[in-house]
């Protein structure tokens, strides 16, 4: 029997034979490295490679482990990193100095002085962070293709969208060129970009990982998650990275408890909820089929399926693209080109303000200006009352249904709610790079979670044949605030009985 290439093997089995001393970190590494110079140049997906970086990291990892040092849970693992995640420029040298640039030439070669508490405890466990992935600038996007460094591509198509934000760390995955990554979802950017690359992604409860060292877009909905190619290896990651952090107030100090643990016991007498709403008219025909499959898998381990109403469905969309972009424009008041970011070059009559306008206005990409101007708009006086007032009001009507569907008096007693993740497969590169409204839409299914607060993740579930390829098509799973590791267990059973 043919051995599989290194680079198809998962973060777990990585770990243990590292672990195991039966492969070398370094042989690892090398092997990713080598499908990444080999996928990356067409895909766009890594913004930066630290080759020589990594193999020294790997080769020290060998070193502490034919001394009979111990060594991590992630020893070994070749991780990329989503470009809004802090990595301190020291780690690598020269060439290879990271920077934090947030798919934007506002940040264009910033180094960081510190890393982010979700990447340092990956490097804690000896995961090995090769790459910086491209993404969305700011987060703000649903392709890939807002970005300052180029559009990234599918891998199962490369003439077509991987999702976004988190689209570089996807199209990562996708393609063998790291065994995990670790994004950031906002409004489903790690879970929308999973689905339509095959993969899988996770965003944790608001408050279970850190935020810390994540540059901000929307701080009350930004989560940091995992993205991999199975539903353990996500739980592994979730359960080295979560934790308190007297860095960031937002963090809870709840314990996490063991997620791999757990991940493979019965779920006896599961209840999932199917929001009639699932079956929107804008859904393609693949997700439906998508969706049937799920249920049909659930109800084949005994788990009941019931229909439910999630009636503010529609509603997440509008409330969500006033929050957040209310929030971001605060958040990104303070790139103005004096403190912060890019700064424009401007004659000596000019003044401050021709220097900041013109800054800004070279610094940040359409899209960033476009979500800047609508958040100050729905904060200014007079639009607040009418908009940002009745946004979270929306927000809260979104929390209490929730809470509804996963009450057991008098609600259903839900574990979990099912839906599908998008509302069709991955869209052509530029067919809706005109139309912000039907690209916002493409965020139909999962705003609502980040809305909430809510871990949720996307699990694939099949092909839909498109123009000769297969397009990997994804559900979501959402379930209760800080039941993560439930979740996770839910999700591992539907992702076996899928594959099978």
């Amino acid at each position: 029997m043919v051995e599989r290439p290194l680079y198809q093997w998962s973060a777990s089995e990585i770990a243990r034979a590292v672990s195991a001393g039966e492969r070398r970190a370094h042989d690892v590494v090398e092997a990713f490295l080598l499908r990444i110079d080999d996928q990356n140049p067409r895909l766009n997906a890594l913004r930066a490679v630290y080759h020589e970086t990594a193999c020294d990291r790997a080769r020290a990892l060998d070193q502490r482990l034919a001394s009979g040092e111990s060594v991590g849970r992630l020893a070994g693992v070749p991780v990329a990193i989503k470009d809004n995640l802090c990595l301190r420029s020291d780690y690598g040298s020269g060439d290879e100095s990271p920077t934090t640039a947030c798919g934007s030439r506002m940040l264009a070669g910033y180094r960081s002085p510190y890393t982010a508490t979700a990447v340092q405890r990956l490097l804690d466990e000896d995961a090995i962070v090769v790459g910086t992935a491209n993404m969305d600038e700011f987060g703000m996007g649903s392709s890939g293709e807002h970005c300052h460094f180029g559009v990234t591509r599918n891998p199962h198509d490369e003439e077509r969208v991987p999702g976004g934000s988190s689209s570089g760390c996807a199209a990562a995955l996708a393609s063998g060129m790291v065994a995990l990554a670790l994004g950031s979802d906002t409004g489903g950017s790690v879970r929308q970009p999973a689905a339509l690359t095959g993969t899988v992604g996770f965003k944790p409860s608001y408050g279970r990982v850190s935020r810390w060292g994540l540059v901000a877009y929307a701080s009350s909905l930004d989560c940091v998650g995992p993205m991999a190619r199975k539903v353990e290896d996500a739980a592994l990651a979730l359960e080295v990275i979560s934790g308190a952090d007297a860095l960031d107030s937002t963090c809870s100090t709840r314990r996490a408890g063991s997620v791999l643990d757990s991940i493979d016991l019965p779920l006896d007498g599961l209840r999932i909820g199917v929001p009639v709403q699932a079956r929107d008219e804008a859904n393609d025909p693949s997700v439906n089929a998508a969706l049937d499959r799920a249920i049909e898998s659930f109800r084949s381990i005994g788990a009941e399926v019931i229909d439910v109403e999630f009636k503010h469905v529609h509603q997440s969309v509008p409330a969500y693209y006033i929050v957040a972009p209310a929030e971001a424009s605060s958040n990104l008041a303070r790139y103005d080109g004096v403190r912060y970011g890019h700064r424009a070059s401007i004659d000596r009559s000019s003044s401050i303000e021709d220097l900041m306008a013109r800054s800004r206005s070279e610094g940040f990409g359409a899209e960033v200006q476009r979500r800047i101007m609508l958040g100050t708009h729905t904060l200014s006086s007079g639009y607040y009352d009418a908009y940002y007032s009745r946004a979270m009001k929306m927000r809260r009507l979104v929390q209490q249904e929730f809470a509804t569907l996963f009450a057991t008096d008098p609600g259903p007693g839900c574990h979990a709610v099912l839906m599908p993740t998008t509302t069709g497969p991955a869209f052509r590169i530029g067919e809706k790079m005109d139309d912000p409204a039907l690209m916002y839409r493409e965020d139909l299914y999962t705003v609502a979670a980040n809305l909430a607060g809510l871990p949720a993740i996307s699990v694939p579930a099949g092909h839909a044949e498109v123009e000769g390829k297969r397009l990997p098509i994804g559900v979501q799973l959402i379930g209760p605030a800080f039941e993560d590791a439930r979740l996770l267990r839910i999700a591992r059973r539907l992702e076996v009985q899928l594959a099978g």
